[in-house]
């Protein structure tokens, strides 16, 4: 295998150094329709999507992660809050709640993770 060596990366118009390409990047993310037919839209170091019941996911990661203390993040686009209740190496669980606070659907959901890889 080879390796580039760089300090700064370009765009030709904003620098950044490496360490930030490196340690500050998404390692997986997921945008996927949890209504109707759930199903992912688009995603990078995602290898699929559970549908556990309503409003309650499993998205499992193609790459283990170092630890469970990585850092997940998530939103949709109809409800006021989600959720992870059970995280993993390899997966962690997404729940959404409406404004009455009870679980349910929305139509579409963003997250990503953040962390090492194992």
């Amino acid at each position: 295998m080879s390796t580039l060596s760089v300090s700064n990366i370009t765009d030709g118009t904003t620098t950044v150094g490496t360490g930030f390409v490196v340690n500050g990047a998404a390692r997986a993310w997921i945008y996927f329709n949890g209504s109707g037919t759930v199903a992912i839209q688009n995603s990078s170091g995602v290898s699929s999507l559970t549908d556990n019941s309503t409003g309650n996911y499993n998205v499992n990661l193609s790459n283990s992660m170092t630890s469970t203390s990585y850092c997940w993040s998530a939103a949709n686009n109809n409800y006021h809050q989600a959720t992870s209740t059970v995280r993993t190496v390899s997966s962690f669980n997404l729940q959404s709640y409406n404004s009455s606070h009870s679980i349910a659907d929305a139509t579409v959901y963003n997250s990503q993770v953040n962390g090492d890889l194992a």
